[in-house]
């Protein structure tokens, strides 16, 4: 099975093979495991109904021991031999083309792995009692495991086309958990958007890989790393926008965002785990991979941030719009995926703080996203903020947890996402002062519409029905709950001398220094006063006065923009889907009308002329006898002229 397995350099993942080490089993384990789990769950239908949730999460906690050793051996391994590759068989030639099927972890794939693994496993727990009384359960842990298992082998891929693999079966898991409550009509809609909208993102992944095949020979990370400096700047701008295009699908950014929202029609676990450890992730892992292509295609690295840039103002405009609590942390995660975005487009000044502000975001955001999901389970599984209010007494431990996704989000001191987010912030005013403003802007608008969230969800009046009891959900709910909000709390100690940015240098390249125009704790004040005053107009406009059950139909232009998302979903039918309509009517009528036309009526004349012949061959002696005289005086007559 193992054709070969081959050490790689820190500088890039690019040298010959030096050695084994003993991380081969463990690297193979953590895709298998979560694979083997839904294959088991799946094909086995009915008979494991009783202990399909146990297998799923201990097939997903598995995973993650076997990510903590790989982690811990390479840490001790030398800091120039932090990468293995293991080669495990050749999926297809064709003439000078090669591709490999492979794993490589090095820094970048070892930190996903802690992620993917470790959030995913605490969001099996968590649903075994969110999901305890759904009758499909085990079908529902078997997709859990498909899920991790596809965002494993995305991340874990040392080829483009290994990675597309992922890719798409990323894709496929997302649209079952989108659409698993499929009775209800909004739910099988979403499913169906979700997977049409990432289509889009997919065409240019698939076009890019061609391209890189085209221009490289090669598909491989390492040697299209090793070649990238001989090709022509033109062609890796092409790849590099194609590749951007890939993940404004699957990172749900400008203009292919549309998806993301309906996408919590799926269960509040499947929230959790698209938002937070997987999905939305992998345009920005599929960008900061790539950085041999974005290092060489600068306009393809400013459209990069352009798009960041824009989809963290809109998501943090729809997130202040929204009643639906997990709406508003949906448009959240547009807009911090947007700041990760942006990053990234930096270039090696901000490629380490993107995968920092992803790691700090998949803890506050997992922690909120379940926390939400304990909310609506606690109050009748009502989504409506404006339902609820007061609920902090009712369930402490989800308020107190919450609470600590909400300071970590909003960029309070000490939280995680004060460090991470600052730091992206000061990158962005040392290239771009236009950019870094807008980063600023980002984050007072979400200390606005987080401290709307929880006002309108925490305190202010009660005003939920008579029939619903708000109670604190099972301990196998909260206690992935508490875990996830010390991880919010404590996530700001990678940042500690540098270590996540020396950590991932050997992968990203070495952080060149940013001048900001301001020093960096001015960037750091000035972030937090912003978001000082984004808390204080939320609590000036929503805390102090008393919160409408029904949301007001009075309302601003922008508020109208904002709940309505843009006008995104018209503006696609109006532009994309009526157009395309008309062109596939338009296509049908010319394929009814011509193609079968010619071809139906080219047999009907044959038909026609067998049904004039048929009357000739009747089968009677004295017909045929009469034709032989009949053609035999022809003949005669035609001698006789010819004579004449």
């Amino acid at each position: 099975m193992l054709n070969s397995l081959s050490v790689l350099s820190s500088q890039s993942p690019v040298v010959a093979p030096q050695g084994a080490g003993d991380m081969t089993i463990p690297l193979i384990l953590v895709l298998a495991l979560p694979a083997a789990g839904a294959a088991i769950l799946l094909l086995g239908g009915r008979r494991t109904d009783r202990f399909g949730h146990l297998v799923g999460t201990a097939a997903a906690l598995g995973s993650f021991v076997c990510a903590l050793v790989l982690f811990f051996n390479l840490l001790g391994q030398p800091a120039d031999s932090r990468a293995i590759q293991v080669d495990l068989w050749t999926w297809f030639s064709a003439g000078r083309w090669q591709v490999e099927l492979g794993l490589l972890y090095d820094q970048l794939s070892a930190l996903f792995l802690l992620l993917i693994t470790g959030v995913g496993s605490l969001i099996h727990v968590y649903s075994i009692g969110y999901m305890a009384h759904d009758d499909r359960r085990r079908r529902f842990f078997a997709y859990l495991n498909l899920f991790v298992a596809a965002m494993l082998m995305l991340v874990l891929a040392s080829d483009f086309v290994g990675l597309f693999l992922g890719w798409e079966g990323v894709g496929l898991a997302s649209y079952l958990l989108i659409g698993f409550w499929q009775h209800k009509p909004t739910a099988a809609a979403a499913q169906k958007k979700a997977f049409v909208i990432n289509r889009v993102g997919d065409i240019g992944l698939s076009l890019g890989i061609s391209l890189i095949l085209a221009t490289f020979g090669t598909t491989s990370f390492a040697q299209v790393s090793e070649l990238a400096h001989e090709a022509n700047t033109g062609v890796l701008t092409a790849i590099g926008l194609l590749l951007l295009l890939a993940a404004c699908g699957k990172s749900a950014q400008f203009p292919l965002q549309t998806w993301l929202l309906d996408a919590m029609e799926g269960p509040t676990p499947v929230s959790a785990l698209i938002h937070a450890a997987t999905m939305v992730t992998a345009g920005v892992y599929l960008i900061v991979r790539s950085n041999f292509i974005f290092d060489l295609a600068p306009d393809a690295r400013s459209a990069v941030v352009a798009v960041g840039t824009i989809t963290l103002l809109m998501g943090a405009a729809i997130g202040c719009a929204k009643d639906d609590i997990k709406k508003v942390l949906a448009g959240s995660t547009m807009s911090q995926i947007g700041y990760m975005i942006m990053a990234s487009g930096l270039g090696t000044v901000g490629y380490a703080f993107a995968i920092f502000h992803l790691l700090t975001h998949g803890f506050f955001k997992a922690n909120m996203f379940l926390g939400a999901g304990s909310v609506m389970h606690g109050t009748n599984d009502d989504v409506d903020m404006r339902h609820y209010g007061a609920l902090r007494k009712a369930m402490p431990v989800t308020f107190l947890t919450f609470a600590m996704g909400y300071l970590a989000i909003i960029g309070f001191p000490g939280f995680s996402g004060f460090w991470s987010k600052d730091k992206i912030i000061e990158a962005a005013l040392g290239e771009n002062l236009l950019v870094g403003i807008c980063a600023i802007i980002g984050a007072a608008v979400t200390g606005f519409y987080m401290t709307r969230l929880m006002l309108m969800t925490f305190f202010t009046k009660p005003r939920w029905e008579e029939d619903v009891h708000p109670h604190e959900s099972p301990k196998v709910m909260t206690v992935p709950l508490i875990v996830l909000a010390a991880l919010s709390v404590l996530g700001g100690l990678l940042l500690i001398n540098d270590w996540i940015v020396k950590f991932l240098a050997p992968v990203v390249g070495e952080v060149h220094e940013h001048h900001p125009p301001i020093p960096a704790v001015a960037v750091s004040v000035i972030a937090v006063l912003v978001v000082a005053v984004g808390v204080a107009l939320a609590w000036f406009l929503v805390g102090k006065k008393d919160v409408p059950r029904e949301a007001p139909e009075d309302v601003s232009p922008f508020v109208t923009l904002a709940r309505n998302e843009f006008f995104a979903d018209a503006f696609n039918d109006e532009v994309i889907a009526q157009p395309g309509l008309k062109m596939i009517k338009g296509l049908h009528a010319f394929d009814d009308g011509v193609v079968d036309g010619a071809v139906m009526g080219g047999a009907s004349a044959v038909g026609g002329l067998a049904e004039v012949s048929r009357k000739l061959q009747n089968g009677f002696v004295r017909s045929y006898a009469l034709s032989l005289v009949g053609g035999a005086v022809l003949v005669l007559l035609a001698l006789l002229v010819v004579n004449l």
